[in-house]
Formats: structure tokens, C-alpha cells, sequence
């Protein structure tokens, strides 16, 4: 039997673990943490009773991840749950918009603009099965649906800001620029409107749940189906080097390209290891948990309803925000991103008091403290906030990196989306999973597809492997 070590334990590491251990591969699963799930954890941060998510919170992609859904993870105790209003963008007038994952009650919410948005993400909903089983995975290939991805890609190689002037109302403009804040990047380059597309097109097929019980589950679903195919976790166990692990037939390394090269070392191949060195890292998060007794006090009620809340306001008020991020510098007003995932599952509150989960985007590295930063913007669209707070947990930039390596400088996407390190993460290559060595691969969010919950980057590094050693076999 040939075996298999997995460093780390984060969503891709798992998937990856999974892979290989359904095509009878021993697998271990090395975690330097003394807990696993990497960025999909969930524990009482503020007050007893109140579970918070520590990163991953709101699972599209996860949902309609292409492997995970073959898994059957539901019989592990996976289960997923939807708000009302899935998203919601207050507006400084008062307004909202909403995505709800009914393209059409979406697109009567939006006026004059619904039939636009109708016209663009109505087909991508359609085809977004097709189009994940695509782009969910190496950029340098030849596409099973072609149709549909060149549709697709007509529209995703524009800038966010240019696709944006499909709309004329501040609504829409500004519903699409949320979304496509989620890049970390700024909104005016090439490429930039991906993220965008492929994220609304989901939760108008999918929708935006989370999964009950907290991020957590989905960690404990992985692992539990693991330990059922003959894995094994071990926690606690920090690898510093290849040299430190016993022998193996695969080694697969769910770390940062810069991690990677510190522990392959001297056996990367020098044209990998530069490229893994040159790895840029991009704007950061600064996270805010707080427990709030009954709730956010919304101006706009649609947004008491909403799992998932974009606080950016007008398109362009978003554009400058992750421009400034982008260009090291800390904007006025930041774009955050707030959950409610209690409104789907209200087990994570204790009485009246519910879990609010916040971040903002802020430089990569920075050293400041953004709490207030964060509680102002909320503020801005929910006034008197600050009187129902009953505890508060900050992770700025450092706590990050430090709670997760691979958040370097806080960077929870691990690697900068400029569109050169989008199109070829994490190197140009054919298999961009292998290292050069043979056998070890990379699996992390720094590998195609790319940051999100949904673990095909694990899958195609898991892919990667069992082509090398069915190559070692002839």
C-alpha cells in the first residue's frame, strides 16, 4: 500500500486526505495546531454559549463544491443552513439591496436595473455546475464545457468597475461591487470582476448558507470520513522540514508557496523555489467577534434579515476602499464584511445574545488597532450598536498569521489576486501542484482555483499525486 502525509489540516489539506484515502492510500495528516480545520473552526470567542466562526463563515462555494458534494458528508453530521436574505448592501440613503438565491425576486428589488442583472447572472446561474467543474481547478487546460467558460470568461476578464456600468442604479452598482470585494484586490484591473460573477452566480444557484453548528462541522464531517477510510490526525506536530518526516510515497503540503520552500529546502528545483519566493501576499483582514444582546440594530430592516452584510456603500466608495488597501494604505472608511449566521442557525446563540462576526479590509501587515474602525462602520448603518455589545474577541493582522501561518501579514486568501498571480498560481506550469520533487505537491488556496471554502485545490493536488505515482508504476 503506498502512504501518504498531508501537512496540514485546513479544508484543502482534509480534501486532499480524503482523495487519496478513497484510492486505498494510508494517509496521516500532520497539524501544527492542536486543533485542526485551519481557518474552519468555531469556538465561544466572547461570552459562554455564543459560537463564533474564527474565519470561514459562509460557505457558497463550499455547497457547491464540485468533490465535496460527492462525499455524502451529511451522514458525518453535516448540515446546511439558509437565512432569509442571503446578502444585503446598506446604502447612506436608508436603502438596501439584496441577493436573495431567487434570481427573479433579486432582480424585482433592483428596479430598472433587474432585468439587466437578469440578463448577466441568469445564465451563469444556469451553467454554474459546468462552469465549476472548469474553473475550480487549473487554468491550463482544455475546458470540458467550452460554451459556457468562453461565455464566462468574456465578462470575468473585465474589470469589476467596467462590468458595474452594466447598471445604472446605486443598488445593483453597488450589490455587484460588494461581491466583488471579496477579491482583496483592487476593482479596477483586469480579471478583477471574477470573483464577483462566480460568487453571485452561486448564490443564485446555491445560495449563501452556512453550515449549522459553526465552520466546525464541515472540519469535523472531513476528518470523521478520514478516520472511516483508515486515516489518521495528528495534532500538534509543526513540520519544519522533509527531513523531519518519515518516509512516504507522497507528501502534500497544504502551506503558503513561502512556507513550502522553507521546508522543502535545498530539494526544490531553483526555478520553483524562486517562484515560490517571489509569491506576493495581499491586503489583509482585521476580524472584530462581537456577542450582541438582540441583535444588530439595523436602520434597514432587510439587513436584520440577511446572513451575510457588505458595509461599503456606493459602488465607487468601494472601489477607493480596496484601491487604498491594495496600495498599503489604511482608508477611511473600509470595506467589512459582516455575518449573522445565527439567523440560520440559531443554535449558535445563547438566549438573546447572538454572535456577530465582522472583518474589515485593511493593508496587508498593518499594525494599527481597527476595532473602532469596524464598530463605526456598522454603526454608520446601525445606530446605538456599541450599547447592546456584551463581549468583543479582535484578531488584527499578527493574531492572524499567528492563529494561521498561511495568513501571512493577515492575509486570509494566502496570495495577492493581481490577474498575473490569478491566471498562474502558484507558477507557470501545466501541473502547478507539483514542487519539482517528486511526489511532494502544494494544496493551499495559494493553488488553482484559488482562496474559498471548498476544497479543490486539496482535490487536484490529490489528483496530481496519483498521476505521479501511477507514472513511478510503469
Amino acid at each position: 500500500m503506498s502512504d501518504a502525509i498531508v501537512v496540514g489540516s485546513g479544508p484543502n489539506g482534509l480534501v486532499a486526505a480524503v482523495a487519496l484515502a478513497q484510492q486505498g492510500l494510508a494517509v496521516t495528516v500532520l497539524e501544527a495546531a492542536e486543533e485542526i480545520g485551519g481557518g474552519a473552526r468555531s469556538s465561544e470567542l466572547t461570552v459562554p454559549g455564543v459560537l463564533h466562526d474564527h474565519c470561514s463563515a459562509v460557505h457558497p462555494m463550499a455547497v457547491a463544491s464540485p468533490f465535496l458534494r460527492t462525499l455524502g458528508l451529511e451522514r458525518y453530521g453535516l448540515e446546511w443552513a439558509w437565512p432569509e436574505v442571503d446578502l444585503a448592501h446598506p446604502l447612506d440613503s436608508g436603502r438596501a439591496a439584496v441577493l436573495v438565491r431567487s434570481i427573479e425576486r433579486t432582480a424585482a428589488g433592483l428596479g430598472a436595473d433587474g432585468a439587466a442583472w437578469q440578463r448577466l447572472f441568469g445564465p451563469l446561474a444556469e451553467s454554474y455546475d459546468e462552469l465549476c467543474d472548469d474553473l475550480l481547478g487549473p487554468v491550463l487546460k482544455l475546458p470540458r464545457h467550452p460554451v459556457h467558460v468562453a461565455r464566462f470568461g468574456l465578462t470575468a476578464l473585465q474589470p469589476a468597475t467596467l462590468i458595474a456600468r452594466r447598471w445604472r442604479t446605486e443598488e445593483a452598482r453597488a450589490l455587484f461591487a460588494g461581491v466583488a470585494a471579496h477579491l482583496f484586490h483592487r476593482l479596477s484591473g483586469p480579471m478583477s470582476g471574477a470573483v464577483g460573477l462566480m460568487l453571485t452566480a452561486a448564490g443564485h444557484r446555491y445560495g449563501w448558507p452556512v453550515a449549522r453548528g459553526g465552520s466546525q462541522a464541515l472540519t469535523d464531517a472531513l476528518a470523521a470520513l478520514l478516520k472511516d477510510l483508515g486515516g489518521t490526525v495528528e495534532t500538534g506536530v509543526r513540520v519544519r522540514s522533509l527531513a523531519q518526516l518519515p518516509p512516504a510515497d507522497a507528501v502534500v503540503l497544504d502551506v503558503a508557496p513561502g512556507a513550502a520552500a522553507d521546508i522543502c529546502g535545498d530539494r526544490l528545483p531553483p526555478r520553483v523555489r524562486r517562484a515560490y519566493r517571489r509569491w506576493q501576499h495581499g491586503p489583509a483582514a482585521f476580524k472584530v467577534d462581537l456577542a450582541v444582546e438582540g441583535g444588530v440594530p439595523w436602520l434597514n430592516p432587510d439587513c436584520g434579515r440577511a446572513g451575510t452584510v457588505h458595509l461599503g456603500g456606493p459602488l465607487e466608495e468601494v472601489v477607493h476602499a480596496e484601491r487604498e488597501t491594495s496600495l498599503g494604505r489604511m482608508p477611511e472608511r473600509p470595506f467589512v464584511l459582516l455575518a449573522q449566521q445565527y439567523l440560520a442557525d440559531p443554535g449558535r446563540s445563547a438566549g438573546n445574545v447572538h454572535p456577530v462576526y465582522a472583518y474589515a479590509h485593511v493593508p496587508h501587515g498593518y499594525s494599527g488597532d481597527a476595532t473602532g474602525v469596524v464598530l463605526d462602520r456598522i454603526e454608520q448603518f446601525a445606530p446605538g450598536l456599541r450599547e447592546r455589545i456584551v463581549g468583543t474577541s479582535v484578531r488584527g493582522t499578527t493574531a492572524l498569521q499567528a492563529y494561521n501561518p498561511n495568513y501571512v501579514g493577515g492575509d486570509i486568501v494566502t496570495g495577492a489576486n493581481t490577474a498575473w498571480q490569478v491566471a498562474l498560481r502558484p507558477r507557470p506550469a501545466l501541473d502547478p501542484y507539483r514542487t519539482g520533487i517528486p511526489g511532494v505537491v502544494l494544496c493551499s488556496a495559494a493553488t488553482p482555483p484559488g482562496a474559498g471554502t471548498h476544497g479543490m485545490s486539496g482535490y487536484h493536488a490529490a489528483q496530481s499525486v496519483l498521476r505521479q505515482l501511477g507514472e513511478r508504476r510503469r
